[in-house]
């Protein structure tokens, strides 16, 4: 039997893809031993065939949604066939870097936009949706944060700053991700906030701040709570969506402005554990609140998949159509954004100290296009998904 190993995304990036090759032996053995269930998943005689050539942002339009992914700007200005890829595809970006603290703040008076503004012009130089990520997060902060930043002067410097971010980009942004990640169902609080800088300096009022602070200083944009997490029929999967539905129960009754749930979906293809039914139940929870939902960081983990590329990917695109099909019958379901479009960048293969990419033992493949900017049965899984999808 294939251990289960459910990594989100900020464990994964503490381990490091360094700590992941350390069991690479083990990972190996273990996946050629499938179990039952992951040989449903590597079924040679499930077919992943699309109809036509139209693009992913394409086939999501077509049924009243988007699809788009996250890009950082090095490889989308350096590399030219990757640009293409990405606007042949694409119908909306979100920066990976470039509106969080680190990028923007190189220190606590002073804002640096060029990049964002470099990305937020390629988005209406190509038609496409700009999404902002994001504005409350208790990591990617800059080093003068710790040092300058206290219960004096907190609020103030983040009015400051969701001020300046957004109404600079006002209009220009589809939606932000206002607060990411604040949820921790092993925080021993009561109300399972994460132990954030945040929390520690304002207390739990710090999320409704930052909301109608952002809705100030652009009332056009769709403005959402992001989290990890919520996709599995795990324990703790369960506890956290519980928790998260209750979050935004509770916004919801203060009158926040709250207009959307972002899932996360840093899926695992070696896990097994993904019920549709409840899955679905959850998402039917959230839309009866009012609000939309995205799927914000989709990508499908396959360090712990057979060395053989045939099956990995059939298994990777498995997961994707499986999880797709599920999500998308939800019609509260606006969006679809893969975190990255393409193997050669994906931030699973990176060292989290150094940003460069680690040797493996073999290549990962998560993502929709390889590395050459092929399509991949995973990008038909989406493609299918996207045209078995109901009408908006």
């Amino acid at each position: 039997m294939t251990r289960k190993i459910l990594l989100n995304r900020r464990q994964i990036l503490q381990l490091g893809l360094g700590g992941l090759t350390g069991i690479g032996t083990l990972a190996l053995g273990q996946a050629k031993c499938l179990s039952k269930q992951l040989e449903k998943l590597d079924n040679p005689n499930r077919k992943f065939t699309v109809i036509g050539q139209a693009s992913l942002k394409q086939r999501a339009a077509a049924k009243g949604l988007f699809y788009g992914a996250a890009v950082r700007i090095n490889p989308l200005f350096q590399d030219k066939k990757f640009r293409a890829n990405f606007i042949q595809e694409c119908g909306a970006l979100v920066p990976e870097w470039d509106l969080k603290w680190t990028s923007l703040r190189p220190d606590i008076s002073s804002f640096n936009f060029t990049y964002a503004d470099r990305l937020a012009k390629f988005t209406q130089s190509n038609g496409m949706l700009l999404r902002g990520h994001t504005l409350v997060w208790h990591e990617s902060l800059p080093t003068w944060f710790q040092k300058e930043v206290n219960s004096a002067n907190v609020a103030k410097i983040l009015q400051q700053h969701i001020k300046t971010v957004v109404g600079r980009y006002a209009r220009q942004v589809h939606s932000w991700d206002v607060v990411n990640e604040a949820i921790d169902i092993k925080s021993g609080r009561a109300d399972n906030l994460r132990n954030t800088p945040w929390l520690q300096l304002m207390g739990p009022d710090y999320i409704e701040f930052a909301f109608r602070t952002a809705a100030q200083a652009d009332p056009h944009a769709l403005l959402v709570y992001n989290e990890y997490g919520l996709d599995y029929d795990s324990r703790d999967d369960e506890a956290k969506r519980v928790a998260v539905l209750k979050l935004l129960k509770d916004l919801k009754w203060r009158g926040t402005p709250i207009h959307a749930l972002g899932i996360q979906a840093h899926l695992n293809g070696a896990s097994t554990l993904f019920n549709s039914q409840k899955f679905r139940s959850f998402l039917g929870n959230v839309a009866s609140l009012g609000l939309k939902i995205l799927i914000t960081e989709l990508d499908v983990l396959d360090k712990n998949l057979p060395e053989d590329t045939t099956k990995r990917d059939q298994i990777v695109a498995a997961v994707y159509e499986d999880y797709l099909s599920a999500v998308l019958q939800e019609k509260a379901v606006i969006g679809v954004l893969t975190w990255g479009l393409s193997d050669r960048y994906t931030w699973l293969a990176e060292d989290n100290s150094s940003g460069k990419l680690l040797p493996l033992p073999f290549s990962l493949r998560p993502l929709p296009l390889d590395v050459n900017g092929n399509r991949k049965l995973a990008w038909n899984a989406i493609a299918r998904a996207f045209d078995s999808a109901p009408r908006r």
